[in-house]
């Protein structure tokens, strides 16, 4: 069974920066590179929304709208971690944020679908980010 925790989430002024780490434990039988990560957010009585997916080998990665060009998505695979790096943060960013994982054994490239939550088989508990104007 894997376990994924987040962590890094705290309240930030508009226009200032985190890091949120994503860390797995546990054991699943495969390494974890042979899982895609994913980072969603979610506000109360909205969906939860993706952000960002990143292939098992770090070499691809996607985001949403919302994210590119402000948040980069990357993974330690040597420290089972994957990361998100928030820039420019805005009082919409506010959410709690969610890693997720795919099973995926293709490294270097992306599933087919990564956007829908349900693409996904392991989340963590979520860790609140907070923007204040």
């Amino acid at each position: 069974q894997v376990q994924l925790v987040e962590s890094g989430g705290q309240l930030v002024q508009a226009g200032g920066s985190l890091r949120l780490s994503c860390a797995a434990s546990g054991d699943s039988g495969f390494p974890f590179t042979t899982n895609a990560m994913g980072w969603f957010r979610q506000t109360p009585g909205k969906e939860r929304e993706f952000i960002a997916v990143v292939s098992g080998g770090g070499s691809r990665a996607d985001y949403a709208d919302s994210a590119r060009d402000r948040f980069t998505i990357s993974r330690d695979n040597a420290k089972d971690t994957v990361y998100l790096q928030m820039n420019s943060l805005e009082p919409l960013d506010t959410a709690v944020y969610y890693c997720a994982g795919k099973r995926w054994m293709y490294l270097d490239t992306l599933p087919w679908s990564y956007i829908l939550p349900s693409d996904y088989e392991m989340w963590g508990q979520g860790t609140q980010v907070s923007v204040s104007a």
